[in-house]
C-alpha cells in the first residue's frame, strides 16, 4: 500500500503535527509528510519539521488577519502541489482557506477543532465550552469548506469537563484527545 502524501500547516507549536509524524516513523500511519508550511515566520511546528528532516517553509501571509492575501493563497496551492500533496491537514492552522486551495484539494483538507462541533466553532473554544457550563467538550476532525469549523465532520471524541478545570486543564486535555484522534483519522485516508 502506497503512503499518501501530507501536507501540514500549522501556526504554533505544533503538537498534533509532532504526533503525527511520530505516528509516521512508529510505522502506524502509512503516510509521508511531504511538506510542512507554516504562516509564522518562527513557529515551534517548523522546528518539529526539521526535527523530523521533513521539507518545511514560511509562507509570508499578507496583509489579512484570518485568511492569506490571494498571491499568498497561490503560492501555497503551488508549493502543496510541487511537493506531491495528496492530503492537505492543518494543525493549528490560524487562518481560514479560500477557493484556489479548496478548489486545487476537494474534500481533501482536514481539520482538528477543540470542541464537539458544531458546538463552540472559532478561537479558544475550551473557554467557550467553560462558559457555557458544559459538562463535556471534545475535539473534531472535519472537511475544510469555506465556512469557519463548519465544513462536514469525520470524527469527534469527547473530553468531561471536570468540576475544577480551569481553561488551561481543559485544553489540556482536549490535546491529549487531538493527538489520539487525528492519527488516527489520517490512518482512515491511508486504507
Amino acid at each position: 500500500m502506497a503512503a499518501i502524501g501530507l501536507g501540514i500547516l500549522g501556526s504554533g507549536k505544533g503538537s498534533n503535527c509532532r504526533a503525527i509524524l511520530e505516528q509516521i516513523r512508529n510505522g502506524n500511519l502509512c503516510a509521508e509528510a511531504r511538506i510542512v508550511i507554516s504562516d509564522v515566520f518562527d513557529a515551534g511546528i517548523l522546528d518539529i519539521a526539521r526535527e523530523f528532516g521533513v521539507p518545511n517553509a514560511y509562507l509570508a501571509p499578507g496583509n489579512f488577519r484570518t485568511r492569506l492575501s490571494p498571491e499568498a493563497e497561490l503560492a501555497l496551492v503551488r508549493m502543496l502541489r510541487d511537493a506531491a500533496v495528496e492530503l492537505v491537514v492543518l494543525a493549528g492552522y490560524m487562518r481560514i482557506l479560500k477557493s484556489p486551495t479548496l478548489e486545487a484539494f476537494p474534500h481533501k483538507i482536514l481539520n482538528i477543532h477543540p470542541s464537539l462541533l458544531p458546538k463552540f466553532p472559532g478561537l479558544e473554544a475550551w473557554k467557550q465550552a467553560l462558559a457555557a457550563h458544559e459538562t463535556v467538550t471534545g475535539c473534531t476532525v472535519h472537511y475544510v469548506d469555506p465556512g469557519v469549523d463548519s465544513g462536514e465532520i469525520i470524527a469527534q471524541r469527547e473530553v468531561p469537563i471536570l468540576p475544577d478545570d480551569t481553561p488551561e486543564s481543559l485544553h489540556e486535555r482536549i490535546q491529549i484527545a487531538e493527538r489520539e484522534l487525528y492519527p488516527a483519522v489520517i490512518a482512515q485516508f491511508c486504507d
